[in-house]
């Protein structure tokens, strides 16, 4: 089934000048296909690393990624950015929308880089704004649309390819709690729909109660997990 996830004695250090900072000291982890995971602790425990790690954006020190018994950090730049197009959906805190682009337009950018026929683009683009509850405000720009509005527009880009794996990094960090709320159960309800593994940074708890499992992170370790 695809969409597993496995890291098999992952670290990564920074290089701070001359200095070596040492952020993970050799994380084992397994995310089934189809689970939804929160990745969850302090700042500066090592969450957001391990996941830009896990979606290839950036190379390991040490250690394995498989996605779906691929090993991504073997990969060439050329061909990680072919995986990461076809495999992979990224959702960030901050939204990252082209702001002079509209809300369909944004979409659409995953599939031109994949070759689609623009009447293609332009159909898969207004579906996945459909699935997110945006189809009528598809032909709006960024500024004219709330915060929780404008994450819609982020995850609607991350689906649109259909991936197996989607990454998100604090998706609800910038919202109200009543709209977080909303975020957090669209997302699940992708999840239900799509089948896709989600795995998911947070420091909220509450978020991490809402998923399948938690995995808590400190000093770059893992330190526990919990199921529902």
């Amino acid at each position: 089934m695809p969409g597993r996830i496995v890291v098999e004695q992952l670290k990564h250090n920074f290089q701070m000048g001359k200095v070596v900072v040492p952020v993970l000291h050799g994380i084992d982890l397994t995310v089934e296909p189809g689970e939804f995971t929160a990745l969850c602790g302090a700042s500066g425990s090592g969450k957001s690393t391990l996941l830009n790690l896990i979606g290839g954006l950036m190379k390991p020190s040490e250690g394995k990624i498989l996605v779906d018994d691929l090993e991504i950090q073997k990969l060439t730049e050329n061909r990680l950015c072919i995986f990461r197009r076809e495999n992979m959906g990224f959702i960030f805190q901050s939204y990252n929308l082209m702001p002079y682009l509209t809300a369909l337009e944004n979409v659409e950018l995953p599939l031109i880089f994949s070759e689609y026929p623009e009447n293609r683009r332009r159909e898969a683009a207004a579906e996945a704004l459909d699935q997110v509850g945006l189809g009528d405000r598809m032909h709006h720009r960024p500024s004219e649309l709330s915060g929780g509005q404008q994450q819609r527009v982020s995850i609607a880009r991350a689906l649109v390819t259909r991936p197996k794996v989607i990454l998100a990094d604090e998706p609800t960090g910038n919202l109200d709690s009543h709209t977080g709320s909303e975020i957090m159960e669209l997302l699940h309800r992708i999840n239900q729909e799509n089948n896709s593994t989600f795995l998911i940074v947070t420091h909220d708890r509450e978020l991490a109660d809402s998923c399948d499992r938690s995995v808590f992170l400190r000093d770059g370790l893992i330190v526990g997990e919990g199921e529902l």
